[in-house]
């Protein structure tokens, strides 16, 4: 059994997230896990897969149903529509505050070099925040819905000491271990200055990974995404356009349609080749 909560960080996700997202992980098991969801193969066509929720390396049938998104379930769904013959280009339909860190690289980079095989879009659709962000500019074309927000390129990490009030409920805890940082950042206990050096270490990594990879996806100086692209916060479509973090701004038809012109496909948004893959 798998548990997460908003201390198993560090997170690449919209902070302002974070009560409602903690409330939600705790609902979810981590059992039950939905299997990939097979791709069609009878025809050539565009495949959607629809990137939604809050991104977690895996998560239960149920935490899905609650608006969690496993992402080693979606990669196998990803790899599987570059690999189907059937499938001339995909389409990344992203609404997410983003997530966890885990296993995000990894399948930023999948779609990153799927780009060599594939046409690969994204549209932000209508929220591609942080880890999702990550992801969506790995894409061949990146672009925004009208009403759409993009960025918060960032991470953080949290520790809540709640001894006090497990203390007021009659609770004290004493944690028995080996391993000199074994029980470090741990609840029941004030933070300690070693353990708040070694948590922003993390974070600092995985910034410095985060902003490398949008730097490379995006065509610019890691720079320009440290000193620009919203420095953290979400930026609407016209100023996600302004800072190069989008290729346009247009419709989730509007993409679909130019995809669906980029690989030789019909035209029309409703033709039978559009196979949509993930919900």
């Amino acid at each position: 059994m798998e548990h997460h909560d908003i201390q198993s960080g560090p997170w690449a996700l919209s902070a302002d997230r974070i009560i409602a997202i903690d409330a939600l992980l705790k609902l979810d098991s981590g059992d039950a896990r939905p299997s990939p969801v097979p791709v069609p193969t009878n025809r050539r066509g565009i495949a959607v897969l629809q990137l939604f929720g809050v991104l977690m390396p895996n998560a239960s049938a149920l935490g899905e149903q609650l608006g969690l998104l496993g992402l080693k379930r979606f990669t196998q769904s990803f790899r599987s529509a570059v690999a189907d013959d059937s499938v001339s280009g995909i389409l990344l339909e992203i609404d997410s505050p983003g997530g966890s860190v885990f296993g995000v690289a990894e399948f930023a980079e999948v779609v990153y070099r799927a780009r060599g095989r594939k046409p690969v879009f994204a549209i932000a659709n209508s929220l591609a925040a942080s880890a999702a962000y990550w992801i969506g500019s790995s894409a061949s074309e990146f672009y925004a819905s009208p009403g759409s927000e993009v960025g918060s390129i960032g991470v953080f990490a949290m520790h809540q000491n709640r001894a006090k009030a497990f203390a007021n409920a009659g609770v004290n805890t004493t944690l028995i271990h080996a391993g000199k940082y074994k029980v470090e950042g741990s609840p029941f206990a004030p933070l300690s200055a070693a353990a708040k050096k070694h948590l922003q270490s993390e974070v600092d990594t995985r910034y410095a990974e985060f902003t490398r990879a949008v730097a490379r996806n995006r065509g610019v100086d890691v720079s320009t995404v440290r000193g620009g692209m919203g420095e953290g916060r979400t930026l609407d479509a016209t100023n996600a356009v302004r800072e190069k973090m989008a290729d346009g701004i247009a419709t989730y038809s509007q993409v679909l349609g130019k995809l669906s012109r980029h690989v030789g496909g019909q035209r029309s948004t409703g033709d039978s080749a559009i196979l949509r893959l993930i919900h």
